[in-house]
């Protein structure tokens, strides 16, 4: 934890603003408790929107004292480093910083320890930055003993699924099959999804090969938009229909 006279300005800008009743709900929703996946964190209790306009006041912070706040044992001044180094990474001339931010990011995977730490970057920094790279990177991240390493991976490939590049994710999904984590599942299924919105016959093909092996939190996820006699059918390990498998727009 940061000593008192170390605090960022924007960690005592994010501290004046703390709620006892929030944080309560907050540990419970992160599953704070013993041998639940957020096991031992804290909370301040500071909802997302009052983060972010901390996280605009303090926008010029530098990278050095944005990672120091990262290490932060308050998970809301983690979510703050992290909004803050998403901003600094999207700055029209931050070019020549954009490799050290991704860098910087994945060496320090050991604080962005919760899905809404990982969902409000992963896709910002890794993603955007991978966009036009090698992206081996991922396969890496996939394998990675670490819940929350493999979620970057998947969530990361939400980049690309928004400029309509859907095969790292249909890769890693396959990967990700046999993960034992809940949390992976959602998340595979949630990008599977996504990919569905832009083009459904993509997400058939997937399904086709899958859908009786998969995770039902998994397949559930993938197949919400459709509907309620097709998810019936995949729920069942049946193949989609033929007019299920048209490209939606």
């Amino acid at each position: 934890m940061v000593t008192p006279m170390h605090q960022h300005p924007a960690q005592l800008a994010l501290r004046s603003l703390a709620d006892p009743a929030v944080a309560s709900h907050s540990q419970r929703f992160f599953k704070t408790g013993k041998g639940e996946y957020g096991e031992g964190d804290r909370f301040l209790g500071v909802r997302v929107p009052l983060i972010r306009q901390v996280a605009k006041t303090h926008q010029n912070s530098s990278i050095n004292e944005i990672l120091g706040i990262l290490k932060s044992s308050w998970h809301e001044e983690r979510l703050l480093a992290l909004i803050m180094l998403v901003s600094r990474f999207q700055r029209p001339k931050a070019n020549s910083q954009r490799t050290l931010i991704y860098r910087a990011y994945l060496k320090h995977t050991r604080y962005i320890n919760n899905w809404d730490l990982v969902d409000s970057s992963a896709y910002q920094i890794v993603g955007a930055y991978l966009f036009d790279k090698d992206r081996s990177q991922l396969d890496r991240l996939a394998k990675s003993e670490i819940l929350w390493e493999r979620r970057i991976a998947i969530i990361a490939t939400y980049f690309f699924i928004k400029h309509n590049q859907f095969d790292e994710t249909i890769r890693l999904s396959s990967i990700l099959l046999s993960d034992p984590e809940d949390l992976l599942h959602k998340a595979v299924g949630w990008m599977l999804r996504e990919i569905g919105n832009r083009d459904r016959a993509v997400l058939n093909k997937f399904l086709a090969s899958y859908n009786s092996s998969m995770p039902r939190t998994m397949l559930r996820y993938a197949i919400e938009k459709h509907s309620k006699e097709e998810r019936l059918r995949l729920l069942k390990g049946e193949s989609s229909s033929p007019a299920s498998s048209r490209p939606h727009a």
